[in-house]
């Protein structure tokens, strides 16, 4: 076996409980769940789930080391993400007052959904700096492919946070159904989902390496 048994028994619950901490990724699909229900909230989750691995995968070349060697990048990368998530809190504002049922969903909703959820994963370096820093403490080169070893562990990671984030989104989607009785409460909702987007924006604006 590529990775020790033992090792994985202490991965696991260590990748459980970070993916049971809030953060950028659990409340986007709060969000988004919340904005246009159900399935755009699961579409997100698999979107954010995508992004994960395409970090995994840069980490695993090598490449997540430019982050950190060079700052400009980082910054460059981090201002990118609080731009879009910015524009995301915009459209959700201008986004007309209609119920948030999944029958006033607009069609694609859920293919925007999943690809917001790569570009917002993708254009938050934390991910990759993150993931260079944690995944190799469970690799060991003396067990074979370090390579597999990696994406190994990154997909197990990203499995974990992905059945948490569409958990997070159904019940999102629920309330949101169970809230859209009136256009007052719709735009209740549209603006905690704006909410959510900017204070995403400002977290990551404000956040230090």
């Amino acid at each position: 076996m590529v990775i020790d048994p033992n090792v994985l028994l202490l991965f696991i619950p260590a990748a459980l409980a970070l993916n049971l901490t809030p953060g950028a990724d659990m409340l986007f699909c709060l969000g988004q769940g919340l904005r246009s229900g159900r399935r755009a909230g699961i579409a997100a989750s698999l979107g954010i789930a995508t992004g994960a691995f395409l970090h995994t995968l840069m980490a695993a070349l090598g490449l997540a080391v430019i982050l950190q060697t060079y700052p400009i990048a980082f910054e460059a990368i981090r201002w990118a993400g609080v731009a879009y998530l910015i524009w995301l809190a915009i459209q959700a504002f201008r986004k007309p007052v209609v119920p948030l049922s999944p029958t006033a969903a607009p069609q694609g909703s859920a293919t925007q959904a999943w690809r917001a959820g790569v570009v917002v994963c993708l254009l938050n370096p934390k991910v990759a700096v993150f993931t260079l820093a944690f995944l190799p403490q469970f690799v060991d080169p003396a067990r074979g492919s370090t390579l597999l070893q990696f994406l190994i562990l990154g997909v197990i990671l990203t499995l974990g946070g992905t059945a948490i984030n569409m958990v997070i989104a159904v019940f999102a989607s629920r309330l949101g159904r169970a809230l859209t009785t009136s256009r007052r409460a719709a735009r209740i909702l549209q603006t905690i989902s704006a909410l959510v987007f900017f204070g995403l924006a400002a977290r990551l604006a404000f956040e230090r390496r």
